[in-house]
């Protein structure tokens, strides 16, 4: 397991896979290899089925979410979070404990199984746990520059969001830790069992108290700002750092900067869309930017200098003497930074040359146009011609 699988092999699903097939395989994998249906596996079998456990969580957790879906699909590992260690760094009760909202999930709230011992990370080492309130996420588009994408930048933004209410610091009461009492449903636990007949046996189904929404306490003196959830209407200036790279429909995260969460819950997030402008002299192919440049029919026979731009400003660029119609030339490190950064380089500025040809033409003109069309070495030879045509379809290829 020391290598990262892809996720979609993981549960064996498909990249087009629907979110109810993805479901459906994960509960497979997840149901095989718990831990408490290992029996009396060996101890190098038992650590092989917990670690494909882990590694199914980490699938799950990534493609059954759209936002973390896209934006795997789009980057691979370094869009949700690099190729660090995952889940397989994580002990068992940390994946249930924090992510245990992925079992409750697919199999009701926590759920203990007595027909093969006991199934107990679903239920008994969640059960005891406050639910953590997640706050909402927002989503912004920003628009930049080529050259902005190739610097990368900071930007700011005014954003209307909910904030923690500045009354009672989020807890939601009138006078603090007094104003709360114990459930009486759950008996402060946060949670409430039921037990229904299954093909496994008995299965007890535990889910949030339906009267204290899993927190155990109940507020019986609510703030007069928030009316009790620990949060208000507000504004908040929100600083996104841009880094060099991104391309136009790219999506970046920004942790903890979306709406605030009831009761001093888990912020939200915010999606920033990134929309590029069109560039008056670049077309972008991913880190490479290519350069269309128009030079006189004069300068292509004779050769010469001519300024070409990039992102840094112009530099000067040789034209050898004989130069053909699409012909290209490669200006090193001249393009964009890769959004990896370091070790992946920057990409080249592509210069796809073309020749004018004047459309009107003086008598003086014609007259020496008309006496170079004499002149054999103004006539193209066969290998000219096949060079030529090859040039061309390499352009298509």
């Amino acid at each position: 397991m020391d290598q990262k699988r892809d996720y979609y092999e993981v549960l064996g699903v498909a990249k087009n896979a629907t979110e109810q097939e993805i479901k459906a395989a994960y509960k497979k994998m997840a149901i095989k290899y718990h831990p408490d249906r290992q029996g009396d596996k060996s101890e190098a079998e038992k650590k092989e089925a917990e670690a494909k456990f882990k590694e199914a969580a980490e699938a799950y957790d990534v493609l059954h979410d759209p936002q973390k879906r896209q934006r795997y699909d789009q980057f691979g590992f370094a869009g949700v979070g690099g190729a660090g260690g995952g889940y397989q760094n994580m002990s068992m009760d940390d994946i249930f404990s924090q992510f245990g909202d992925i079992f409750s999930d697919l199999f009701g709230g926590g759920a203990s199984f007595g027909g093969f011992g006991g199934f107990g990370g679903f239920g008994g080492g969640r059960g005891q746990r406050k639910p953590m309130h997640k706050g909402g996420d927002l989503r912004l588009k920003v628009r930049l520059t080529l050259k902005e994408c190739a610097t990368g930048v900071t930007k700011k933004f005014k954003v209307k969001k909910k904030v923690t209410c500045n009354h009672c610091h989020g807890s939601g009461t009138e006078n603090g830790a007094g104003d709360t009492t114990t459930c009486q449903t759950c008996h402060g636990t946060g949670y409430v069992l039921r037990s229904q007949r299954s093909v496994f046996g008995m299965m007890q189904t535990q889910s949030v108290c339906p009267d204290c929404q899993g927190e155990g306490q109940i507020i019986k003196n609510k703030c007069h700002q928030c009316g009790g959830t620990g949060v208000t209407t507000g504004e908040e200036v929100v600083e996104v750092k841009i880094p060099a790279g991104v391309q136009d429909g790219m999506v970046l995260n920004v942790p903890g900067k979306g709406d605030a969460a009831i009761r001093n819950g888990v912020p939200g997030d915010i999606q920033v869309f990134i929309e590029v402008e069109k560039d008056k002299d670049f077309i972008r192919q991913d880190s490479d930017l290519i350069y269309n440049l128009l030079i006189d029919v004069p300068t292509a026979a004779l050769g010469g200098s001519v300024e070409v731009p990039t992102l840094d400003g112009k530099v000067k660029l040789k034209i050898d003497p004989g130069t053909q119609p699409g012909k290209v030339l490669r200006l090193r490190g001249k393009g964009m930074p890769s959004l990896q950064g370091y070790g992946y380089g920057t990409g080249d500025l592509i210069v796809n040359i073309s020749v004018y040809i004047p459309e009107t033409l003086s008598r003086d003109e014609k007259q020496v146009l008309e006496k170079l069309q004499q002149s054999e070495n103004f006539r193209p030879s066969a290998s000219t011609k096949n060079s030529f045509f090859n040039r061309f379809k390499q352009m298509f290829d």
